[in-house]
Formats: structure tokens, sequence, C-alpha cells
């Protein structure tokens, strides 16, 4: 059964109004990204910018880097999964899967920076939407690739969308770039794949 990004619990199952809640603090966590950076962003500040006591937001985020985290996750579930046409070949497909998952955070990179750094986090809720994330790139690029999907081949593709991700979250890559990147990488993966 498939659950709204509101409903989904960061910690817990959520009623409507802690939705809500957790919503604002998602709100607030991108609007004091932009005011001070991952460096300057605290629980404690957001949850003053989300009009809330500091211990209701640490009832919901474990940390900051849950947090950001948390935000990430919610705009990669938002990009919607491309629909492919019988005719498209499987460089096609992929490379439809890898365009838009690659442009998700192109419109905010200062979030995407900050994201880029709580996703590197160790604490248990950070790593549990890591890997949420990477399970669902994986389900996507499994898709693409069609039912006899190469495991070597999809590995390859997850790990370049994956450094791609973390190159451009770190500075070093525009994420208006990296659609184009990873569509020169899955031509030298696929080959002359159809």
């Amino acid at each position: 059964m498939a659950v709204t990004a509101a409903l989904e619990a960061p910690r817990r199952h959520l009623t409507a109004r802690q939705a809500g809640l957790v919503d604002r603090l998602i709100d607030a966590a991108v609007s004091e990204v932009h005011r001070c950076g991952y460096e300057g962003l605290t629980v404690r500040n957001v949850a003053k910018a989300a009009g809330v006591a500091p211990a209701t937001a640490y009832t919901y985020f474990s940390s900051k880097d849950h947090l950001l985290a948390e935000v990430l996750w919610r705009r990669f579930q938002a990009v919607t999964v491309a629909d492919f046409e019988p005719s498209h070949s499987t460089l096609q497909r992929v490379t439809a899967v890898l365009r838009d998952t690659g442009l998700f955070m192109a419109d905010d990179p200062a979030t995407a920076a900050a994201g880029t750094a709580a996703l590197l986090g160790a604490g248990p809720d950070v790593r549990r939407l890591r890997d949420r994330m990477g399970a669902a790139m994986h389900q996507r690029l499994r898709l693409a690739l069609g039912p006899d999907a190469d495991e070597g081949v999809l590995s390859a593709l997850e790990l370049a969308w994956s450094g791609a991700m973390l190159t451009a979250g770190m500075g070093h890559l525009s994420f208006v770039d990296v659609p184009d990147r990873l569509a020169d990488v899955a031509r030298l993966i696929l080959g002359g794949r159809r």
C-alpha cells in the first residue's frame, strides 16, 4: 500500500496533525539551509523557525543529518518515474531514469549540498533513509534495464549515479550537468545494447 510523503513517518507512524508538523519542520529546514548553510543549521534553529519546541522537533528527527536526509528523500520520491515506450532502447530507458533522478536537486544546490553532507552521516535514521533512496534507485534502474538486467551493469550504473550525485553535492559538478555526464557513462557501460 502506498503512503503519501506527508504521512510517511520519519521515525514512526504519524497522525495528520503530526504529519503537518513534520512538513513545517521540513520546510523550515530548507529555509534555514538557505540562511545559514549546513554548518550553521541545528535542529534547535529549525524548530524555532517552524514555531515548535526543540524537544518536539527531536521527537521526529534524531539529528540535523536525519532532518536533511528526510528532505532529500522526499524530493527524490517526488521525481516521476519515466514511462517507457516499447520501442525505447535500453539506453533510452536508462538515460531517461538517470536524467530525471540526476536533476532532482538541480533547482536547489544549497539544499542539495547540505543533504549530501547529511546522507554521509552514520546515524541509524540517516542510514535507513540512505538505504531507502538506494533501493528506490536500484528499482528504477532495474526497470529501465528490463527483465534480463545484467547485475554488473546495474551495479555500475548505480555507482555512476551515486558518484555523480556526491560530486554535484560537493560542488565539483553542477546538478544541471549531471544528466549529460550520466548519459555518457550509460553509453559507455551499455555499448551497443538495444
